[in-house]
């Protein structure tokens, strides 16, 4: 049975080992606190809330780091042995008496405020995170520090930061841990968590917490449907993104189809525009998963960091986005003109010769065979981002949303490779392919300012666009759910 009270969980540790990161990962709260990489960023105890369901399930209390736990254990231990007293009370007796009345000592107020914080905190949780970043050597300032925050008669689960790291000492630091009874730990990476590492987080916190087993149990399943609207969210994102480059058109005008410099300006135009609209979709990609867009520094995607130069048209990034062109290629080539030459049949020839006899009756009655042949005979083009391009930015915006779920929020210059495993089927860009191509029938979806062959929206369209537009999603899901799920 779920309690209403949240759990008070102090994130505590030595100054630097990741404690800020490590919330802003847990509740996706990349403006929470400040992250540097200079020591003692963190002064003052700050809270931040972990809300499930409409109601917060946890409470985390963010602490300054322990700067002198050495002198800090040397006072506690002769302010026990001194016999000192005060309030009334006898000489304390456990570890937890001592250090409350340390606290109501004039040292918790002067040379030991920072620690005294911390150790406040910590009395007043039901829990703690000890965040250690293991890339440290294993000193003896350490043990203090497990000594002083064991002290407080808390449970304590030890999250071990950087494990990926080269310089990562785990090994170590497990059997240090080990010889003060904390056996069981959890690996998290702030910078890139591990896939699972958010659940195993709170199932291992169910053995410290038993009697919350039912909210902590509770908050895993509510992670878990988190997760899925965000995969859910990021591939109808992508889907709208391809529906509405699919739909562009810019027209050439009747003599300018063989003009290079016309033709050449109309191209860039519209590459222009797909460009746009490939950078709004990752900004959308990057505010789903909880980052701003100038975090790509501080995240170190590189799908994120080459958003503003990629060129989508370029042989080099269809090969990268494992795009085959020529024989049997499931997509065509480039942007170019895509007025076609015989429609659904229908030869140039055959078009000519039907004359006015067809008229306007072709555009306002046949749909996009009749303004094709129609612009035809009027010597009119039509510029289209063809299969290729479509391909390219499907699998560019699946590997960022797929880098996105695995990053956390973790501080500057932790860089995260892409996944090497992370591919796109040629079967599965197929079937996406295919299911956007309804929208090529329907230049009134794009959304530009100016060059498309335009048509006032009306219910009925919308409707059309909103079926294409989960079909598309839905044949995106059957990628992601294989290789896009992120680390809850």
């Amino acid at each position: 049975m779920t309690t209403t009270a949240p759990i008070l969980i102090a994130v505590v540790g030595h100054t630097n080992a990741g404690k800020t990161s490590l919330l802003r990962t847990l509740t996706r709260r990349v403006d929470f606190g400040e992250v540097a990489p200079r020591p003692g960023t963190t002064r003052h105890v700050e809270s931040v809330d972990l809300q499930c369901d409409g109601r917060t399930a946890l409470r985390f209390f963010d602490t300054p780091g322990l700067e002198d736990a050495v002198s800090l254990r040397a006072h506690l231990q002769a302010f026990g042995e001194s016999g000192h007293k005060g309030d009334g009370e006898e000489g304390a007796t456990t570890p937890p008496e001592r250090i409350r009345r340390f606290l109501r000592s004039p040292e918790a107020r002067g040379d030991f405020e920072q620690e005294a914080k911390v150790l406040r905190t910590l009395l007043d949780a039901d829990a703690a995170f000890l965040v250690i970043d293991v890339r440290e050597a294993v000193l003896p300032k350490f043990r203090d520090e497990i000594e002083l925050i064991g002290g407080c008669g808390k449970p304590v689960l030890p999250v071990l930061n950087f494990v990926r790291d080269a310089q990562a000492r785990t090994a170590d630091w497990q059997a240090l841990l080990a010889a003060y009874g904390l056996h069981a730990v959890v690996r998290f990476d702030a910078a890139a968590p591990f896939v699972g590492a958010e659940r195993d987080l709170y199932q291992d916190l169910v053995t410290l917490l038993r009697h919350r087993r039912a909210d902590l149990e509770a908050v895993v399943r509510h992670l878990a449907h988190e997760a899925q609207s965000r995969d859910t969210a990021a591939a109808t994102r992508i889907a709208r993104l391809l529906i509405d480059v699919a739909s562009l058109r810019r027209l050439l005008p009747a003599g300018s189809a063989s003009a290079g410099a016309s033709r050449e300006a109309a191209v860039a135009a519209l590459r222009q525009e797909v460009f746009a609209q490939a950078q709004r979709c990752a900004d959308d990609l990057l505010s789903l998963y909880g980052f701003r867009e100038g975090d790509a520094g501080e995240a170190r995607l590189p799908a994120v960091e080459g958003r503003w130069s990629m060129d989508f048209f370029s042989p080099e990034a269809m090969k990268d986005a494992g795009i085959r062109l020529g024989k049997g290629a499931a997509v065509g080539a480039a942007v170019g003109a895509a007025a076609d030459l015989a429609v659904a049949g229908l030869s140039l020839g055959a078009g000519v010769a039907l004359g006015g006899a067809i008229g306007g009756a072709l555009a306002q009655g046949w749909g996009p065979l009749g303004r094709k042949l129609l612009h035809r005979l009027r010597d009119i083009r039509e510029l289209s981002v063809e299969d290729a391009i479509l391909g390219v930015l499907l699998v560019w915006q699946l590997r960022l949303a797929h880098a996105l779920a695995r990053r956390g929020h973790a501080a500057a210059g932790q860089p995260v490779a892409e996944d090497a495993h992370f591919s796109v089927p040629p079967h599965a860009l197929a079937d996406v392919l295919r299911a956007v191509q309804p929208a090529r029938s329907h230049p009134e979806w794009a959304i530009t300012k100016g060059g498309i062959l335009g048509a006032r929206q009306n219910q009925h369209a919308d409707l059309e666009k909103a079926d294409l537009l989960h079909i598309v999603t839905q044949a995106i899901q059957s990628i992601t759910k294989c290789g896009m799920q992120p680390p809850v």
